[in-house]
């Protein structure tokens, strides 16, 4: 019976091959402006370098007492009255998790809205993989693709989400990463912050290096609704009815900037990274800031490199 239960849960329901397949049909379009994204940005970007035993050169820094001797570059050391190390940069290649929420909140758009969360999602997610890739970074997907170093990891990642039939509850499972990695995640994290900590600080506990980008339609802030107005929940169903929709605004706003308030310090407390970012802006604000923290630079730097 165990074995019956469990080919039950992991059958695709309808809902969820149509999902797939209107997936599978976004696929291609979120690719090709990924790759357009990965283009303008790049340019002002340089891996994701750190010191190591690589053949590359990297910087000269000051000698460390007690630091090998053999590691003195001496031509350097003698044009003034300091020695120097010779760095090199470190050639094994990282592993980073990326996951985008796919569950059906994020096919919210508004009339405020360029594009819908799950498009917006898909394009950093795949930017992101085609970026990190051309650095020679290992990428996956949990659940859906194993780590893999190509140089078409996007190209490969958007193929294995347009198969995927998995059933996505918000967040993703990560029993299949091994070891210390970066996991970046991408979604709209409406549900309550103690929920989303909940599943989040396990993994932390494993060493798990975690950034998390808020997606959020502009409407979702503004909250621009006036008279008789029905709000329907695309995950349950649920509806609600306001006669008077302006009402609620205030109260709304302080709820709603409340839930990201809690869920970006919760964040910082696990040493985790948060960005917010919505559909009106441009895709490449968030693509810079998650790629800032994932190369340790600080905020000024980063805006300046991006410029």
């Amino acid at each position: 019976m165990a074995a019956i239960g469990e080919i039950v849960r992991r059958t695709p329901t309808p809902e969820v091959l149509s999902r797939a397949q209107a997936r599978a049909a976004l696929m291609p379009d979120c690719l090709v402006e990924a790759r357009r994204l990965a283009n303008t940005v790049i340019a002002g970007w340089h891996g994701r370098r750190k010191r190591g035993i690589g053949e590359n050169f990297w910087q000269f820094r000051p000698y460390v007492t007690g630091e090998s001797l053999s590691r003195i570059d001496w031509r350097r050391s003698a044009r003034d009255d300091h020695t120097y190390v010779r760095d090199r940069e470190w050639e094994a290649a990282h592993t980073i998790w990326l996951w985008a929420d796919l569950s059906p909140s994020m096919m919210y758009k508004s009339a405020l809205g360029t594009v819908s969360k799950e498009s917006r999602a898909l394009v950093i997610l795949l930017a992101l993989a085609e970026i990190l890739a051309r650095s020679g970074e290992r990428i996956g997907c949990p659940g859906v693709m194993e780590p893999v170093a190509a140089r078409n990891a996007a190209e490969r990642l958007a193929t294995a989400l347009s198969h995927s039939t998995l059933a996505d509850d918000g967040l993703p499972r990560t029993e299949m990463i091994r070891g210390s990695s970066d996991i970046v995640l991408i979604g709209d994290f409406l549900d309550p912050p103690d929920a989303v900590m909940e599943r989040l600080g396990p993994l932390a506990r494993r060493g798990l290096r975690g950034h998390v980008v808020e997606v959020a339609d502009p409407a979702e802030e503004l909250f621009p609704y006036a008279g008789r107005t029905e709000f329907t929940d695309p995950e349950s169903g649920q509806k609600l009815t306001a006669g008077r929709a302006e009402t609620l605004k205030d109260d709304y706003s302080r709820a709603y900037q409340a839930r990201r308030a809690t869920l970006a310090d919760g964040l910082r407390h696990l040493g985790w990274s948060f960005v917010a970012h919505r559909t009106d802006r441009l895709a490449s604000e968030a693509l810079v800031a998650v790629h800032m923290y994932l190369s340790g630079l600080p905020a000024l730097r980063a805006a300046e490199a991006h410029r």
